[in-house]
Parts: C-alpha cells; sequence; structure tokens
C-alpha cells in the first residue's frame, strides 16, 4: 500500500489578516510546504518596475515567459528569488504591494504562475495562501479556509510592520493603501478575491495568530 497523499490547505483572504503568518505557523506545525503565492506576484511586480513597464503593456507577456522566480527554503525562513536575486526585502512596499495587486488581475501573468502553484501542490502536505487559492488554484483542496479582519486593525498590523522594519510609514496612507487594495481585488474581473465555496471563515480582528493557528489545526486533525 502506497502512502497516503497529505492533504492541500488554502487560505485566502484580505491583505493584513495575518493570511501569511499563520500559513507559515501551521506550515511548521505539519511539517507541510508553504507557499506564499502574493509572494510570487510581488516578485514580478518588482520586475516590472525594475524594467519601466506600465503594469498593462503588452509586453507582460513575454517578460513572464523569461522570468524565473522561485520560492526557496533557507536557514532563517522562505526567500524570494527572481532571476536569481534574492528580492525578499525588497518586494514588501506598499508600492510593489499596490502594483502586485493590478498585475494579478492580468491574463498572461495569471496563466504564467497557476502552473507554477499547482505543481507545487501536486504531491499534497502543503499550505498555500494568497487571494484565489481556493477559488482558482486548488478548487478541490481539502481544507479551505478564509482568513479576514476589520480594515482598521488591518491596518494596525501592517503600519506596525512596516515601522518595526524601521521603514518610514503614514498610519493613514497605509490604511488607504489596504482600502484601494480590497477595491482592486474584489472587483478585478480575473480571479476577483471572494470567500471559496466550502471554506471556514475565520476573523482574526480580535483573537492571537497562535489562537487562529489552533482553530485550524483542530478542523485539520479532526
Amino acid at each position: 500500500m502506497g502512502k497516503k497523499r497529505e492533504p492541500v490547505i488554502t487560505i485566502d483572504g484580505p491583505s493584513g489578516a495575518g493570511k501569511s503568518t499563520v500559513s507559515r505557523l501551521l506550515a511548521e506545525k505539519l511539517s507541510y510546504m508553504y507557499l506564499d503565492t502574493g509572494a510570487l506576484y510581488r516578485a514580478l511586480a518588482y520586475k516590472v518596475i525594475k524594467e519601466g513597464l506600465p503594469p498593462g503593456d503588452a509586453r507582460l507577456s513575454e517578460l513572464c515567459a523569461r522570468t524565473k522566480i522561485c520560492l526557496e527554503e533557507r536557514e532563517g525562513g522562505l526567500r524570494v528569488v527572481i532571476d536569481g536575486e534574492d528580492v525578499t526585502e525588497k518586494i514588501r512596499t506598499e508600492e510593489i504591494g499596490l502594483l502586485a495587486s493590478k498585475v494579478s488581475g492580468i491574463p498572461a501573468v495569471r496563466k504564467a504562475l497557476l502552473s507554477l502553484q499547482r505543481e507545487a501542490g501536486a504531491e499534497g502536505g502543503i499550505v498555500a495562501e494568497g487571494r484565489d487559492m481556493g477559488t482558482v488554484v486548488f478548487p478541490d483542496a481539502d481544507f479551505k479556509f478564509y482568513l479576514d479582519a476589520e480594515v482598521g486593525e488591518r491596518a494596525r498590523r501592517r503600519y506596525s510592520e512596516l515601522v518595526m522594519k524601521g521603514m518610514a510609514a503614514d498610519y493613514g496612507e497605509v490604511e488607504k493603501d489596504i482600502v484601494l487594495r480590497d477595491r482592486q481585488d474584489h472587483e478585478r474581473s480575473i480571479s476577483p478575491l471572494k470567500v471559496p465555496e466550502g471554506a471556514v471563515i475565520i476573523d482574526s480582528s480580535r483573537v492571537t495568530v497562535n489562537d487562529v493557528v489552533a482553530k485550524i489545526m483542530e478542523i485539520v486533525r479532526c
């Protein structure tokens, strides 16, 4: 008898809801692969800025074809590498976050990254987080979760994160950027952000990261 296939777990939700932290911790506890799909789109947005292309430029398809993006597990955590350059810290700016939201709605971009994401989850044993994991990338995932939080709380978390990294930040601007990203993610014609069918919705506004992870573990381990 062959080895039992481990499940695919998806965690979707808006920016700042805590998806990355929860997914990373969950993957560690389960000894699963952690797939940060938002980092893939941010990496591509970084390349778009680096080459000076407008978000809707026809050359984006060609750029996707010649760009190699990968997530590498290294000592100290997951690193995002694009064409051999480690851009893990460089892609965490608000500018790149907003652009990533725009380019993620372009068919050529989604097509380029879709196969990479599905290939990563083909064998199971993966926690995949993003905006369309349970709706498009892994519609048949074994467990689906939608992590949400109030706008004010998401802005506070993002502001604190930027300050801790020593980056200049204005709370009002951070909140405006989150509202804008929410609108872009919900209204885009390609793979808009929505609650996946059958997903368990978790509001993280007033609970700790560990509480969220514990709740998900309880459901997955049933």
